[in-house]
């Protein structure tokens, strides 16, 4: 039987949604092992002067405990 954990993670990138989760994801791993998915809850825009410079995900992330 594996028993599951779930961290709410938030994570930014200047390049896009998709890569500020991988950067997530990428640096959660560093210190937790066994993530096995990630749910995005909730996606934000950073903008200065009409411009999108920043984007922003909150994920919640699963891992099995060991």
């Amino acid at each position: 039987m594996s028993i599951a954990k779930v961290i709410e993670v938030s994570a930014e990138s200047k390049k896009s949604f998709e890569d500020a989760v991988k950067e997530g994801i990428k640096t959660a791993a560093k210190t937790v092992h066994g993530i096995k998915s990630a749910w995005v809850k909730e996606q934000q825009v950073v903008v200065d002067k009409g411009e999108v410079v920043k984007y922003r995900v909150d994920m919640k992330v699963t891992f099995i405990l060991d």
